[in-house]
């Protein structure tokens, strides 16, 4: 009797699945959605997404699927049906329209661990003053006249450290996360802020997970770790308002916080916070070891980057600091960081929520659906950009590189919700790069190098054999 119940339910779940999966198919022809695979009930494409994730490169997922459906498709991820944008058009529609046609919403793993409050989930005018204060604590002048110095020293401060042989995404990763740090909280390098900075490696590695912490061991870590940083956060913005009523200011965004005419809670607060230590720790630190893997595989474009760098340091004297200036007569090295951003863009895209029916280059957009607006499938797109999947800095060298509309290089957004610190991470770079071609030569430690990608789960450490240089000597090769 047992058998025949057990092969009914299987009857019955699998003419259900089928009936469902027709009934989907039946409804999508209806509505004219671009042409795609929703996968399987329920888990949709999910797993393949994440699955590509953990591999040396990412790309495959919406590459097989540009292929076969062209670049606009539909997919169901992170249990939503999701329209992906390959299509640069398409792209600048969805962050033009930020507001009036669509709004941020981005998947649970996501939103959980940065807190609702955080800018990325903010919207409306809360959001455009929100981004307007970040901005002013990230704009050029706030660099050139504050922030410059910062960086200089606490990139010097842990190149001094350097053995002859380091992991350089572990040292970038605690370059950008002090000076992330300094820049929000005047926190200098310390014990507190590397214990906070490994619980933030965990709840990075959760982004992309399935959130569920019953089956995802590494979602359950990212919700402990989590919840570790916003006591740690919490504490510093309960003994800063205290300081704040008793007359004592800072200038560091927190102040701004504690001072604005929102009355922000300790809990906003936090959640704000969160969310900019994860911006301006976890994608510049990646971007900066890309960079020295994609210098280190193009000999020619690091001799050219050092010949810059040297010519900056003949004229200062070993310990001065670099100055405006410096940073402003260094074109070859934008051009690196213009093609780093470009092959390596660290935020693959952002997804916005439809708020009614859209139609788009023949197609309907449901209101309510998830939207994906893919910037690196733009960027290693061959129809835009020659040899696309190459590193070339040259070919930016009087704007040769942009010989397509503003649209197709969009590293760090667009719209109103431009990535805020987009000119701190130029600097951060930049800066960067010069102490480390005026002062080491370097050879990878090992043949298994850095990935294509580094994704959170399959990233390296990147290690490298360095040798320290006396000033003003000849770089080796």
């Amino acid at each position: 009797m047992a058998f025949f119940v057990f092969y009914y339910l299987c009857f019955t779940a699998v003419v259900s699945a089928v009936f469902f999966l027709l009934l989907r198919s039946s409804r999508l022809r209806r509505l004219c959605l671009p042409p795609g695979n929703l996968g399987l009930p329920f888990v949709g494409e999910t797993l393949q997404l994440i699955a590509a994730y953990k591999t040396e490169n990412p790309e495959p997922f919406i590459d097989e699927r540009v292929s076969r459906y062209g670049s606009i498709f539909t997919t169901h991820v992170f249990g939503e049906p999701t329209v992906f944008s390959a299509d640069p058009e398409t792209n600048r529609f969805i962050l033009q329209n930020e507001g009036k046609l669509f709004e941020c919403s981005y998947p649970g793993s996501i939103s959980n661990l940065l807190g609702k409050h955080s800018l990325l989930l903010m919207k409306g005018s809360l959001h455009k003053r929100m981004h307007s204060l970040t901005m002013s604590f990230a704009n050029s002048s706030i660099i050139r006249d504050h922030l410059l110095v910062d960086i200089d020293r606490l990139v010097r401060l842990n190149l001094d450290s350097w053995t002859d042989r380091v992991f350089l995404m572990e040292e970038a990763k605690k370059i950008t996360f002090e000076l992330t740090v300094k820049q929000l909280m005047s926190f200098d390098p310390g014990e507190w802020s590397e214990s906070l900075r490994k619980e933030y490696v965990l709840v990075i590695e959760g982004f992309f997970t399935v959130p569920l912490p019953l089956f995802s061991t590494t979602y359950r870590r990212a919700i402990k770790a989590r919840t570790k940083v916003a006591e740690a956060l919490s504490l510093i913005v309960r003994e800063r308002r205290k300081e704040f009523e008793g007359g004592e200011r800072k200038n560091d965004m927190l102040a701004a916080l504690l001072a604005g005419d929102d009355n922000f809670s300790d809990e906003e607060i936090v959640d704000f916070l969160v969310a900019l230590l994860v911006a301006g720790y976890e994608t510049t630190s990646t971007i900066m070891t890309l960079a020295v893997k994609f210098l280190t595989e193009t000999p020619l474009a690091l001799a050219q980057l050092k010949e810059e760098h040297e010519g900056i340091r003949a004229k200062k004297s070993e310990s001065e600091a670099l100055e405006w200036i410096d940073y402003k007569s260094m074109p070859f090295t934008q051009c690196v960081v213009n093609e780093t951003l470009r092959v390596a863009n660290i935020i693959s895209g952002v997804f916005r929520r439809a708020m009614t029916d859209i139609n788009i280059k023949g197609y309907t957009i449901p209101k309510g659906w998830r939207v994906f607006a893919s910037f690196r499938a733009v960027h290693l797109d061959h129809d835009h950009f020659k040899d696309a999947r190459t590193f070339n800095p040259w070919r930016w060298q009087n704007n040769s590189g942009m010989s397509c509309p503003g649209n197709v290089y969009t590293p760090f957004g667009g719209g109103p919700r431009l990535c805020p610190g987009y000119e701190l991470a130029r600097v951060e770079l930049s800066v960067f790069l010069h102490h480390l071609v005026t002062r080491f030569s370097w050879v990878p430690a090992e043949e298994d190098k850095l990935v294509f990608f580094p994704t959170t789960r399959t990233q390296k450490r990147y290690p490298i054999n360095v040798q320290r240089r006396l000033q003003n000597a000849t770089l080796a090769t």
